[in-house]
């Protein structure tokens, strides 16, 4: 059965200006991150071959900080939708490990960001700051649901205005 209304990315990135951190403000669970994680963030730099180094922290549900790198790469002209991959770099090529990353909703100042999948398994609610206004949050939410999105399971992790550092993790 062909879906009829397709989950639909917006029609163009400037990933320039997308790079940086970003705070989790909420997601739907994730098998690979802890639920009871904190201060979940995500950090986005372009590298010299054109892909994009993804570098997400946290800390767990024991107080310990968690990195996880990977790599994005632009799929579509207008770098919208991106393929991530969490394994090491030298498995990075072995087929059907690459996650769907599509930017759904984008603040045209890029201070919001609604990410999902196309099978809608995943989504995130990504901000510049730690925590976003009540309405601007039910606005992005509101086009997950317009989008297919079931939001029951959404997580929304706190953030505390502890940080990951990289002396944190080297201990």
């Amino acid at each position: 059965m062909t879906d009829v209304h397709p989950v639909t990315p917006i029609p163009s990135l400037d990933l320039n200006r997308y790079l940086g951190r970003w705070y989790e403000i909420c997601r739907l669970p994730l098998k690979w991150e802890d639920e009871a994680a904190t201060d979940v963030t995500a950090r986005y730099s372009l590298e010299n071959d054109g892909t994009v180094r993804v570098d997400n922290r946290c800390f767990d549900a024991e107080g310990k900080p968690t990195q996880a790198v990977g790599e994005a790469t632009p799929i579509n002209e207008g770098k919208s939708q991106l393929k991530v991959s969490f394994l090491p770099e030298g498995l990075r090529w072995v087929p059907f490990t690459k996650g769907d990353y599509w930017v759904l909703k984008l603040d045209p100042d890029y201070r919001l960001s609604l990410v999902g999948t196309p099978e809608r398994d995943h989504l995130w609610l990504l901000a510049r700051d730690p925590h976003v206004d009540e309405a601007e949050k039910e606005a992005y939410l509101a086009e997950a649901r317009r989008q297919g999105f079931d939001l029951g399971r959404l997580i929304s992790p706190r953030q505390t205005g502890r940080e990951v550092t990289d002396e944190l993790l080297s201990l």
